[in-house]
């Protein structure tokens, strides 16, 4: 039997986060961040977790790092990043289930620079979105709400039509806070987030029923939320 990912909820977008939601890029970026924290001296176990989900210059800036200044020091990752796209993959199903999608019905919402979201892309051999929101075009990102709502906007949908996949806690904090429904994808994590919201380990078992003109996904596998 076949069962609604949110029962009874039909959409008119879907928002989508990318690093760890439709794309794995966990090894790449861990490469280069602890290369970045080793530099300072920094405890990897404590420091890499704090990584996921928000702006490079955000998380420079929580160490508090004497004479540090955060953007540039972003900048410098940034370039590791671009040049570092090894072992970057799909999450499982994401490309056909991105295929799959009305053009106009979905976004690539992310914290991560426009350029090294194309380049991530790319890499892993997913389609180029019809619109992305990246961190460079919102003054706040991620935990506030502002590049979710901003993607709406731009596709013309009211926030709450919306669903967001989402991986990290941060972003799921800024889906909430935008009002929109939220669908999180546990592909990379190994310890699952505590949440009400419906969990997916990846897309191979979604489809998508649009014949309303709304978007309604099915599934036949799904963990119930926490």
């Amino acid at each position: 039997m076949t069962v609604s990912l949110h029962p009874e909820r039909s959409f008119g977008a879907f928002l989508f986060d990318m690093d760890g939601t439709i794309l794995s890029s966990i090894a790449a970026t861990e490469r280069v961040w602890s290369k970045w924290a080793s530099r300072y001296d920094l405890d990897l176990a404590t420091f890499l977790p704090t990584i996921h989900g928000v702006r490079a210059s955000e998380t420079i800036a929580r160490q508090n790092l004497p004479g540090v200044d955060p953007q540039s020091e972003a900048e410098l990752v940034l370039r590791d990043e671009l040049e570092d796209v090894e072992g970057i993959v799909p999450i499982d199903g994401a490309a056909r289930f991105l295929a799959a999608l009305p053009t106009e019905r979905w976004a690539v919402v992310t914290s991560a620079p426009r350029e090294l979201a194309r380049r991530r892309l790319g890499a892993a051999g997913l389609p180029m979105p019809p619109l992305m929101v990246s961190g460079e075009d919102v003054k706040f990102g991620k935990p506030a709400p502002d590049c979710f709502l901003l993607a709406a906007a731009q596709l013309g949908q009211k926030p709450e039509d919306c669903l967001v996949f989402e991986d990290a806690v941060a972003g799921i904090a800024a889906a909430e806070a935008a009002g929109m429904a939220v669908a999180v994808v546990t592909a990379t994590h190994s310890h699952s987030h505590d949440t009400p919201h419906p969990k997916l380990s990846g897309y191979d078992h979604l489809s998508i029923d649009a014949e309303s003109g709304w978007l309604r996904i099915i599934t036949h596998s799904i963990q119930s939320g926490a």
